[in-house]
């Protein structure tokens, strides 16, 4: 496989850390460079390979000096952050820097506007499933990025997963997909632990259970290659006790309540976007 560009993380919290370390392990990095505020979170991450760790608070100039290291730019810190940190880093990017946004909120319109009209932009959105190298990543690209810029993006996340190309008035409700989705699975697990415990195991044995399920499932479902409804048809035996409890949870109408749950959360993340 080819080597991936030379790379800058500015702002390697849990999303941009867990990026990293896809990179890392991936061994097809040239450079990365990447900047924290503290010294703290900049040590934690100096041993990994090929990897140049700023701590900001030793070096007021190293999101500048990471920027013009790369020719893909992460924006890793917090959407309130960015503004300030694209004006700063703006003088200092490569012709041709490709920056990526991995900030819930903030356009492309925004990166564009600070950046120049001949900013090379891509928004996206990973979820957390980076950290186990399993993410779902959306990107969406800018004006000016070409198919070769959107390809080199792509390497990138697909370090840590699985990578899907949408227009960037679709970003917001991928987010309430794969984006919120993680913490509908988690929620469905303790809901499955708490049935347990109230059927007499103990607490342990429950959580097991549940989450193994879910773990075992998924596992079964990407191995097969069959669709979730075969699966559970395949499970639901008629006349049997999964045929039972299948027609109360479809009484309950899920399908409504996953419809509300996810527009629920396109509505706030329109509001973030609106800066409310």
């Amino acid at each position: 496989m080819s080597s991936l560009p030379s790379i800058a993380i500015l702002g390697a919290g849990s999303m941009g850390g867990a990026i990293l370390h896809g990179v890392v392990s991936s061994a097809r990095a040239s450079t990365v460079t990447v900047t924290n505020r503290t010294r703290e979170k900049a040590a934690a991450l100096e041993g990994l390979a090929g990897v140049t760790s700023i701590a900001l608070a030793d070096d007021a100039d190293g999101n500048a000096r990471a920027a013009a290291s790369a020719e893909v730019v992460l924006i890793g810190v917090k959407p309130a952050m960015v503004p300030d940190l694209l004006t700063e880093i703006a003088p200092h990017l490569r012709a041709g820097a490709i920056v990526v946004s991995l900030a819930a909120g903030v356009t492309i319109s925004t990166f564009e506007r600070i950046l120049g009209p001949d900013a090379v932009v891509l928004r996206s959105m990973p979820n957390t499933p980076a950290l186990v190298g399993k993410a779902v990543t959306g990107i969406s690209p800018g004006t000016n990025a070409t198919a070769a810029d959107v390809a080199r993006v792509r390497e990138v996340f697909e370090t840590v997963g699985t990578v899907l190309e949408v227009p960037e008035d679709r970003i917001d409700a991928l987010s309430t997909i794969s984006g919120s989705g993680p913490a509908y699975v988690f929620l469905l697990i303790e809901e499955l632990t708490k049935a347990a415990i109230g059927k007499g195991f103990d607490e342990s044995d429950a959580r097991t259970m549940a989450e193994q399920t879910f773990i075992g499932a998924a596992a079964l479902l990407e191995a097969s290659g069959e669709e979730p409804a075969e699966l559970r048809r395949r499970v639901t035996s008629p006349k049997g006790t999964t045929e039972r409890a299948i027609a109360v949870l479809q009484a309950a109408d899920l399908d409504v309540v996953f419809a509300e749950a996810t527009d629920a959360a396109l509505a706030r993340a329109k509001e973030l976007a609106a800066g409310s």
